[in-house]
């Protein structure tokens, strides 16, 4: 079975992505096709990157770096919760995937937004960066946008109850999952 990481790429006191990890941990509690990890920033606690050069080139010094490095590396692909801050992914999802490299390698990723467009302009960025990460960007996000956004974030409307959010999460995890195992047998091939 392979193994993914959610991981939640905002640690502001205030933040709002508690709400879609929640709802998306109910999502794949019924799911069977892999088993999944919340990861969240919060608990990597990284400085902006001060490294001599990337860990693809020299060990990293610091060492919430190396537990990061060591974290990332336990899974075989990747969904990112993100923001949209500025038409840009939050600095400190930018900088926890700066502090790795070759754990990134060859897995898959998929991308959770939330935001006035749903996160759309920071997905396309991190899709960039996953692709200079050799990572294999998954074609289906799910974008919180708009009325549902507002609805969840300002008048307590509920995520679980917006059906037509549904039929993208289950694409998106699809997608990610048989890309996840068929990049893990290629990695052990």
């Amino acid at each position: 079975m392979v193994k993914i990481a959610v991981i939640i790429g905002s640690t502001r006191a205030a933040r709002f992505a508690d709400k879609p990890a929640d709802w998306l941990r109910g999502i794949v509690s019924q799911r069977s096709d892999a088993d999944y990890e919340f990861v969240d920033l919060r608990d990597f606690p990284l400085p902006f990157f001060d490294e001599v050069a990337s860990n693809a080139y020299a060990p990293s010094q610091n060492e919430v770096a190396v537990r990061w490095q060591h974290k990332v590396a336990e899974f075989d692909g990747y969904i990112f919760l993100t923001a949209e801050y500025n038409h840009a992914p939050t600095a400190v999802l930018k900088n926890a995937l700066d502090y790795a490299y070759p754990e990134w390698n060859k897995k898959p990723a998929a991308f959770v937004g939330y935001g006035s467009v749903g996160a759309a302009r920071a997905i396309e960025q991190l899709r960039q960066i996953a692709v200079e990460l050799q990572m294999a960007p998954t074609r289906t996000g799910v974008h919180i946008q708009g009325a549902d956004f507002f609805g969840a974030w300002q008048q307590g409307a509920a995520l679980e109850d917006m059906a037509h959010l549904q039929p993208g999460v289950q694409a998106m995890l699809d997608e990610l999952n048989w890309w996840a195992r068929a990049l893990k047998t290629a990695r052990e091939a």
